[in-house]
């Protein structure tokens, strides 16, 4: 072997141990790396390249609005307004009509009492006995709104508890999705990952408001979009 192949060869095995866990313990992730400056370099690409950041500050403004009841609107139409908009691939195909926003409704008086509980907590305070009740909450999102849409439904509910995740970077994660139904032990997964991870941002910048807000953007740059 040559050895600009064996440098390859290395800046490959380097970069897939950047993504992939190196340890595990009771099912949970301990080590999935994203440093300060990985976060530094997606949010000027984040801001350079994508407009939506004013639509997810006015989306989680919104929500806490009617959560505080300060608007006129609900909280389920509140989700359904921003839905339709953030989550708009997903309707491509499916009728926005009353039934389904009647689930809507359904599902936050549901689970009104475990979102209730879930408001200001964060994902690092998470422990494994949650799991059960994060991936029942999960499965029952996901049912109505799709694993895409469950994420980010459940995220702006609780906006430090529940990460974001998309195809491209749930994918990148190992955790390709499934059908409609099947992806809540994938959730409880990722949300172990991330949990890994904002604990270590935390740590890195104890003033980083949201490092879930933080994740979501290195995500999406650079597995969704391929910015980085």
């Amino acid at each position: 072997m040559t050895s600009a192949a064996h440098s390859g060869s290395a800046t490959m095995r380097s970069r897939t141990a950047q993504l992939r866990p190196q340890t595990e313990e009771n099912g949970l992730v301990l080590a999935w790396t994203i440093s300060l400056a990985d976060v530094k370099k997606a949010r000027k690409a984040f801001e350079a390249n994508e407009p939506r950041d004013l639509f997810y500050r006015a989306a989680t403004e919104l929500v806490s609005l009617a959560l505080r009841r300060e608007t006129s609107l609900t909280v389920a139409e509140a989700l359904a307004v921003l839905l339709q908009t953030w989550n708009k691939a997903y309707y491509q195909y499916r009728k926005f009509d009353n039934a389904h926003f009647v689930s809507i409704e359904r599902l936050l008086t549901t689970h009104q009492a475990v979102l209730s509980r879930y408001r200001d907590w964060s994902v690092e305070n998470v422990a494994p006995s949650e799991k059960d009740t994060i991936t029942t909450l999960f499965h029952d999102f996901e049912q109505v709104l799709g694993p895409v849409g469950a994420a980010k439904a459940l995220h702006l509910l609780a906006p430090r508890l529940f990460p974001l995740w998309d195809r491209a970077i749930a994918k990148a994660h190992e955790l390709p999705l499934g059908t409609a139904g099947s992806n809540s032990d994938r959730y409880w997964r990722f949300v172990s990952i991330s949990k890994e991870q904002a604990a270590q941002l935390a740590r890195a910048d104890p003033l980083c408001e949201n490092p879930l807000k933080s994740i979501d953007e290195y995500n999406y740059c650079k597995h969704t979009k391929q910015w980085l």
